[in-house]
């Protein structure tokens, strides 16, 4: 029964070591990068956002205009 219980403990020690090994290998963005980066979503968002209301009221007025006729 301890046996099992130094392997686990083993095992326990093994798997957060090998975290912290992954964890100080991650490459973090720099404050500058991710003001850059957010700034350069919010504008792609509100560019798309324009372009599909336009896209969307242009086939509303096309469907309106052919329901008429």
């Amino acid at each position: 029964m301890a046996d099992n219980n130094t392997k686990a403990a083993g095992k326990k020690e093994s798997f957060f070591s090998g975290v912290k090994k992954e964890w100080s290998k991650i490459i973090w963005l720099t404050k500058e990068d991710i003001i850059k980066q957010t700034s350069l979503v919010v504008v792609m968002s509100l560019i798309m956002g324009v372009i599909i209301t336009v896209i969307d009221s242009a086939a509303l007025q096309l469907i309106n205009w052919i329901l008429a006729l």
